[in-house]
């Protein structure tokens, strides 16, 4: 019988463009370019200046580019910057199973590989679905949350293998490369609680580091430990718990699966906020409409999935936030803020912003509860029903179940731009931007990713 190293490398291996569907090859264009725009957007972002200004000490020939830049560092280290950038902002796409995910973290590594193996638009579109897949069958696998490790853990072994097929290694070598990244993989769920950090925008990248460098090292000869995930003492034993694979990894799986990819079931975020806010940000901005005065709102009661009120419904700092951070992960504030302003950008994660006397005190009027029928219906859905007494005794209420930009309910290709330009503006000039889009738009024909840096430069 095949360990789920083996599985994982053999399909690795054996994936190739022709085995993708025109809607895939699609979906992973819109991914592209909307991650571009997220890092663009975090590009004056502290956590992202300083892991620039730490990757900009180290060059390499063959090297990636660090986004924004001219300057080549070696790829393991442009994987780390530009995944900061793309992930800070929370406005990257997500998957939502056992383990939630933003499996477009894995498109900075997969991009900065790319560049320094000299790959075309094929090829590195073949590398992102095969990370996706990767990424998400592990997280349909097991929780590892609710085991105290962080969901980015899964991501070194996606990068690893989306990694080692760019640079064109066997099954084999695939195989052993998931030992090495899988070793040294799991990140503890510190992350993601209490007082958030810059920490909260970086770990995935840090994962993803990690797996282009355990890549880097599979291509030179290096072995790694096995079995990673059956072992006395592997992934499964202390990590996830048992790992069922479904699909192409599954024990029994046919060599190709070719008609249920992953990518097709994730989600691209309408607002730059924690993913499980978003439905009470429609919810919200919808009530707003009916609000002709704010200060007529005497309480806000939000009711909300299990997967919410962990996440992001709990805790005293979701009532208090100090940081950015925090802010985007604050059902509660979100959902306060958006009824207040009538909008979710940027703005509304300024320090300025979340630390406002006046809206903190509001705060304190908006509570968060369980419902056990939106839990019972999560991930299919991802519902949040919000409540506003008004004075007077009025009390106005909304329910939404599908956020858009759900997978269910997905973004158009135009709705995909405008938020990719949103991001860009100001940091790129529009012609380039629009040039940079086109670009993106037509990847599978292009035979290097040079240009795609070219025109993201920041001048």
């Amino acid at each position: 019988m095949r360990t789920i190293a083996e599985r994982l490398a053999n399909w690795a291996a054996e994936l190739r463009f022709e085995d993708l569907p025109p809607a895939v090859v699609h979906e992973v264009k819109r991914r592209v370019l909307d991650s571009v725009g997220c890092a663009l957007g975090a590009w004056s972002a502290d956590p992202c200046v300083i892991a620039r200004r730490v990757a900009m000490r180290l060059s390499a020939n063959p090297g990636a580019t660090l986004l924004g830049t001219t300057h080549l560092a070696p790829p393991d280290w442009a994987a780390f910057c530009n995944g900061c950038m793309v992930r800070y902002l929370d406005y990257n796409d997500t998957y939502l199973s056992l383990e939630p995910a933003h499996p477009s973290d894995n498109i900075p590594a997969a991009l900065a590989v790319a560049q320094a193996q000299k790959g075309d638009g094929k090829s590195l579109i073949v590398a992102i679905v095969l990370a996706y897949e990767v990424q998400c069958r592990l997280c349909d696998a097991a929780s590892i949350r609710a085991r105290g490790w962080d969901h980015v853990t899964y991501g070194a072994f996606s990068v690893a293998l989306a990694a080692g097929k760019l640079m064109g290694l066997g099954a084999d070598q695939l195989r052993h490369a998931v030992g090495i990244a899988g070793v040294g993989s799991a990140n503890l769920r510190q992350s993601r609680v209490g007082e958030l950090s810059h920490w909260k925008g970086c770990a995935f990248a840090s994962a993803a580091q990690h797996g282009v460098q355990a890549a880097m090292l599979a291509a030179e000869g290096m072995t790694g430990p096995a079995p990673i995930f059956e072992g006395q003492h592997g992934f499964e034993k202390l990590v996830s718990g048992p790992l069922h694979l479904a699909g192409p990894f599954a024990e029994n799986s046919a060599k190709h699966s070719v008609n249920d990819f992953m990518i097709l079931r994730t989600s691209i975020k309408y607002w730059p906020a924690e993913y499980h806010s978003q439905s009470a940000i429609e919810a919200a901005l919808d009530l707003r409409r009916e609000i002709s005065d704010v200060g007529d709102i005497e309480a806000v009661s939000i009711e909300s999935h299990d997967a919410a009120v962990d996440i992001i419904g709990s805790g005293v700092e979701r009532w208090r936030p100090t940081s950015r951070e925090t802010a985007d992960h604050s059902l509660p504030y979100i959902t306060a803020v958006a009824l207040i302003d009538g909008e979710i950008t940027g703005r509304q994660f300024e320090e300025s912003r979340f630390m406002d006397p006046k809206l903190l005190e509001f705060l304190s009027h908006v509570s968060v509860t369980r419902n056990s029928e939106l839990s019972q219906r999560y991930p299919t859905e991802v519902g949040n029903i919000v409540r506003v007494k008004l004075r007077g005794g009025r009390t106005l209420e909304r329910r939404v179940d599908t956020p858009t930009g759900n997978a269910a309910k997905p973004l158009s290709d135009q709705q995909v731009q405008t938020k990719y330009l949103a991001q860009a503006d100001g940091v790129l000039d529009s012609g380039r931007a629009n040039l940079l889009a086109e670009w993106i738009m037509r990847l599978e024909q292009k035979q290097s990713v040079d240009e795609l840096f070219s025109l993201v430069e920041v001048r």
